[in-house]
């Protein structure tokens, strides 16, 4: 493996089992077998760091919506939707405990948003891509011409977010069945919501 995609694996370990706030580059460094220098050879801060290492999480879930909109009309709605669901909760599910701790350091939280700012990134991308998505769906007829898709992006990956948060609080484990049949329910309450006009 190479150095980068070390300290990469070994962020991502050390930031599931001690939050971005508990996290320091030291650890991070020890845990990938390189020295703290090696580690900002390849990496700005910690920030940076995390940043990169959400990106390439296993899920590929910023790839994905990254290459969503030049996807529409190219196959069904709901087995797009499907493949972004699937790779939104095992993002979420392993994003939340990296990074909920940040809202606990107001100064660390300022500088990833800077960092955040400077790269044009930021979780609200998710949602702006998915919209983007759907109003391109929209224009080739798929979607209803009234319907709301700003709004529908929030309900869908909302209601995901949702469900990785509460399993991560209430410390309940993974069910593949369970989150199979729920993000089922949250397509088709999408599909519905798309078709409906805005007075419906």
């Amino acid at each position: 493996m190479e150095t980068r995609e070390r300290i990469l694996a070994a962020a991502r370990q050390v930031m599931v089992q001690r939050g971005l706030v508990g996290a320091t580059t030291k650890e991070i460094a020890r845990a990938a077998g390189v020295s703290e220098g090696t580690l900002y050879n390849h990496f700005r801060n910690k920030e940076d760091l995390f940043l990169c290492t959400l990106r390439e999480l296993p899920s590929g879930f910023i790839r994905l919506v990254v290459a969503l909109p030049a996807r529409a009309g190219s196959d069904t709605m709901p087995s797009i939707l499907k493949e972004v669901a699937q790779a939104a909760l095992e993002f979420y599910d392993e994003s939340v405990p990296m990074g909920g701790s940040i809202f606990a350091d107001p100064e660390l939280l300022n500088r990833h948003r800077e960092l955040l700012k400077e790269r044009g990134a930021g979780p609200q991308r998710a949602n702006e891509l998915l919209a983007a998505y759907l109003k391109a769906e929209q224009g080739l007829g798929r979607v209803h011409p009234e319907a709301d898709v700003h709004t529908a992006a929030y309900f869908f990956l909302g209601s995901i977010f949702q469900r990785a948060y509460w399993r991560q609080f209430l410390g309940e484990a993974k069910d593949t069945a369970a989150d199979e049949r729920f993000l089922a329910g949250v397509i088709n309450s999408l599909g519905r919501l798309l078709s409906l006009t805005a007075g419906d």
